[in-house]
Order: structure tokens, then sequence, then C-alpha cells
């Protein structure tokens, strides 16, 4: 791709050095915006000088900051060219979360300025969003599938356009809406300004881009498709079967504050979310079958901390933004290994800590860590302190590749056994669950040596949660997208 990369980051400490306007600095001060951060201080000088951006940065660093500040900058300066309100930025986000998380931000920090905006989104009623429409806003946030139906239903114009902001590229082809995009281009005026954000830049991602900007500046704060630095990444070997229950000794243990759980499909979520409150474990699902006042009420619930663990599918997820996450678990590991770099970025936020824990069973998710592992060009530390270990060979970095060593099917090796009995709720040892789903199981164990384990779980809990602190899960991509297992669902 042409363009100039930005290669070093400005040398900007504070917002007064970006050179926003006053409007703006009145509005974000007592939000306690006082050191950009890197995507910030490196982004926003370029956007007030009219360059076209890429940029390339992990969730949770800011971008949002980055593209909205410069961009209400600009209009707040610049006086309409007709006496009518007319729509002259368009910013696109792959779901309804993340679409409603960008209009606050927007309110937010245009408290001050004569701009108005607002929030297309499918999911709810069109008619409040035609009611905005016809009043008249400079900006509109909108997901693909909503913005494109009222374009088609002649409510929005989008002739006037002179700014445009693509969000979570990565997320947006994922979810199949590269056809949707590809018409809004087509719409665009010529002369414009384009802003375009992504997580990860795989080669489908960059020629996307090639053909929204003009000469861009590139910004990348983070090394693409890497994990982020300040998450403690752990995964932990689990029979498919068993995952519930090694979930629910995760949830419980005392330093898990808060988490974030990732199934690969809608129904899998549903399905959880009942298990854990059956194990006294409060908990919601959010995901596209839900209603908006559903998920709504959810995301808030979690993001004011009075519910701790929220599960939810990859599109739902997108706009959870909670600054204090302790925990990530991925249940089912993803089959995309850029989705696992956006599941653990919703952790480890802004410089704090966070843990991301990763369930890997016996099957296709070997294929899929090992896959993540040369993503992000570091082993996930493996944690076999804990009920459910299942004993399968570790999966070193170079795992697969010509020369490569240890299996990554899970066959052959040591360890491992057959497995009898279920999980023991106080009845004594080796009684198993009559009737379970998990009793007399045989099977599914790789072949080798080891010993057999005919005694269930003790429900019985000990003092800390069980042996160890178990963690992780990693989820395929849900509801939609080529490639996905997850039944299709657009937002």
């Amino acid at each position: 791709m042409g363009g100039e990369i930005a290669s070093n980051p400005y040398p900007l400490t504070d917002f007064h050095s970006l050179g926003l306007s006053e409007p703006l600095m009145r509005a974000i001060e007592p939000l306690g915006y006082d050191t950009p951060t890197p995507i910030q201080a490196q982004a926003i000088p370029h956007v007030l000088a009219g360059k076209d951006v890429l940029g390339v940065a992990q969730t949770g660093t800011g971008k949002t900051a980055a593209f909205s500040l410069p961009m209400l900058h600009r209009l707040g300066n610049q006086p309409r060219r007709d006496a009518r309100r007319v729509i002259r930025g368009l910013v696109i986000s792959p779901t309804r979360e993340l679409t409603a998380q960008i209009g606050e931000s927007i309110r937010d920090y245009s408290q001050h300025l004569n701009i108005h905006h607002t929030v297309i989104f499918g999911g709810v009623k069109q008619g409040k969003q035609v009611a905005a429409l016809n009043r008249g806003v400079d900006i509109v946030v909108a997901t693909p599938g909503r913005l494109l139906d009222l374009i088609d239903q002649g409510y929005i114009s989008l002739k006037h356009l002179e700014y445009f902001v693509l969000d979570e590229a990565d997320t947006m082809l994922d979810m199949g809406f590269i056809h949707d995009i590809r018409k809004v281009i087509k719409l665009l005026p010529p002369e414009r300004q384009s802003l375009f954000f992504s997580a990860t830049m795989p080669q489908n991602i960059q020629e996307l881009a090639d053909t929204i900007l003009r000469d861009p500046i590139t910004v990348e704060v983070e090394r693409r498709s890497s994990a982020a630095e300040t998450v403690d990444q752990r995964v932990y070997f689990v029979r498919q079967a068993e995952k519930k229950h090694l979930l629910v000794d995760v949830l419980t243990a005392p330093d898990v504050t808060s988490a974030l759980v990732f199934t690969r499909t809608k129904y899998g979520a549903d399905k959880l979310v009942r298990h854990l409150r059956k194990e006294g474990v409060r908990s919601e699902a959010i995901h596209g079958n839900k209603s908006q006042p559903q998920r709504e009420k959810a995301m808030n619930a979690f993001k004011r901390g009075d519910l701790g663990v929220l599960v939810a599918t990859d599109i739902a997820a997108r706009g959870i933004d909670v600054d204090e996450l302790s925990h990530v678990v991925n249940f089912e590991i993803p089959n995309i290994p850029e989705t696992y770099v956006h599941r653990i970025g919703r952790t480890g936020r802004a410089g704090a800590e966070g843990v991301a824990i990763s369930f890997c069973n016996e099957e296709d998710e070997r294929t899929f860590l090992r896959d993540i592992q040369r993503l992000i060009r570091r082993e996930v530390p493996l944690i076999e302190d804990h009920e459910y270990h299942l004993p399968l060979p570790a999966i070193p970095l170079d795992s697969g590749r010509p020369g490569g060593s240890g299996p990554s099917d899970g066959r052959g090796g040591n360890g491992g056994g057959k497995r009898k009995g279920g999980r023991n709720r106080g009845r004594g040892p080796g009684t198993g669950r009559p009737g379970g789903s998990d009793g007399n199981r045989q099977g599914g164990a790789p072949q080798g040596q080891g010993g057999q384990s005919n005694g269930g779980r003790n429900k019985r809990r000990r003092p800390g949660g069980g042996r160890g602190k178990p963690q992780g899960t990693g989820g395929q991509r849900s509801d939609r997208g080529a490639g996905s297992h997850g039944s299709g669902s657009r937002d």
C-alpha cells in the first residue's frame, strides 16, 4: 500500500498539545482526558491536517477519541455549505453495541459544539432514527445493514459527506459485511477525508483499505496481529463435556471480579448461562437473538458491576468497554486466530492487568490453538493444576511446521488413559452421576500410557475454589461470518 508510515510517535504529553478547539477541551477535561494514548497522539495531528489515516491498534487503546475528536474539531470550525443541516460525517462500525458506544462518546465530546449526531442500527424500529434524520444531523454513526436500508428508503443522502470512518474493519469482514461496505463506498463523494481503523491487518483488510484511502498515513501502535502485552494468557486442556464444570471453578475463584465468557454460538451462550445459574453463578447472555432492550440491560448491569459474568458471542461483544474487566474466558477457542486477539483485548486495557483463559478440548481446538500461537508468536502457558486436566502433549510454537516438534492433533504421546465415572455431587467416591451425560464415559482420551480415574468429582468445594485457579475458554466466532460455525445473524 502506498502512503507514509508514521514511524515516530508525536512527542505529545497532554491533550493541550494536540491543538484541539476550546469547546472540545472543555468537554474532555472533566472526562479525565489528560494524556493522549499512543494512537491518539499519533493519529489526531494527521487527521487535523486533513490526511487520510490507516490506524492499526488493538481494542481498548482509545481509537474512538482518535477519530472522533479531530473530526468534531474540523466540523466545528468549518461552516456548513448549506443552510440546512446535512450529513457531513459518517462512522460505520460492525455492531449495535459498538455503534451505541461511539455515539455516546461523540455526545460527550460535542456537548459545547453546535453539532448534532444520531445513531443508526438494526434490531429496533426505525421510527426514532428516521425522525432524527428528518430534523437534520451532522454526523451519523451506523451499522452497515440499517444504513443501507435507510439509504434505499431515501432517508439518508451521503452526497455532502466530508468525513468517512470505518472502525473495526477486520471484524466487519469477519461478520460478512464486505458487500455492504463496498455498496456504501460507491455512494461516497470522491472528495472526502477517510479514516480506517483495524486491530489486525491481514491481506484482505489491506486490500479494502487501498480502495478507501488516498495517500494515507499509517499509524501502528502495536505489532500487527499481536496480543495485548498486559494480558496474562493461560490455556487449560479439558474435555469438551467437562468445560462447563471447569468454568464454574474458574468463575468462583476469589481473584475473578468480573468475567466476559465467549461461546461460539447463541444457543451455546444461553445453554451455558442456564448451567451457571444452576450452579449459583449469576450471569446473563448477550447475542444477536436478544432484543436490543435485553442486550442493553445486560450490558449496563455488567458495566456497572451489578453483574459479574457476561456470556457473549463474538459479534455481540463488540462495544463492551469495561475498564476493570479482570478476566476473559474463551469457553471455545476461536477458529480464526485474529478473533483471539480481539477477545483478549477486552481485558488489560489502558495499562491495567488482565487474565485471558482458554479451554482447549481434545479435538479441533488444538489446531486452533496452534494457529493462534503462530499469530501472536508466543506459546500460551499451559496450566495443569486443576481437576479436569486432560493430559495431552503440549503444543510448541513450531508445532505442525516441517521439522517442528510435538503432535498437534492430540493423538499419540504419553499420558491420558481412560476415565470412567462422572462428576460426584457428594455421594461418595466413584459413584458418578446417575444417568448424567458425564457418567460412565469412555473414549476421547489420548492413546498411550496413563492410569484410570474411576472416581468422579466431589461437589464439596475447598477453600479457594479448588486446586489452582483454573481459567480459560476460547470460542469460535459466533453469529455470522464466512468460516464460522455459528448461525448467521446481522446486527
